[in-house]
């Protein structure tokens, strides 16, 4: 990401949190650095938060893209990430192929390819965003 965005010009502000009070500080740290939007990552600490990051983003007023659908069905704006159901299935079907006597190590390495985007377009108009329609016609659900 870094190497994209100094090709375009733009900076990228990384912060970290690993519990509540490091996300508020976080959040008050991208509101000090007047940064334009947010990206969140997939980590077991913020998926285990989306209405607290969800509401912290919107008391900023600051447009943020989550790695799972939880995050726009909280009232975030979007999210693009893989269908967890679908990568849950795998690791069952893994998990089942393993108690039948299969060797982990003989197992091919897998990948989810199933993702999905999810956008709020109740919080992208509270955020006085227009959505290009593009974005409009390729979201899996537009939640209004």
């Amino acid at each position: 990401m870094q190497s994209a965005a100094s090709t375009t010009g733009q900076q990228i502000l990384v912060v970290n949190a690993s519990n509540d009070g490091e996300l508020d500080t976080a959040f008050t740290v991208l509101t000090q650095q007047h940064v334009d939007a947010l990206l969140v990552m997939a980590d077991p600490f913020l998926n285990s938060r989306p209405d607290k990051i969800v509401a912290l983003a919107a008391r900023y007023a600051l447009p943020a893209m989550y790695p799972w659908r939880e995050f726009p069905k909280a009232e975030g704006l979007m999210s693009y990430g893989t269908e967890l159901a679908d990568a849950w299935r795998q690791v069952g079907i893994y998990g089942g192929k393993i108690l039948k006597g299969a060797k982990p190590a003989d197992l091919p390495v897998q990948q989810s390819v199933k993702v999905e985007f999810f956008l709020n377009l109740k919080t992208a108009k509270t955020l006085g965003l227009t959505v290009p329609t593009a974005l409009l016609t390729t979201a899996d659900p537009v939640i209004e």
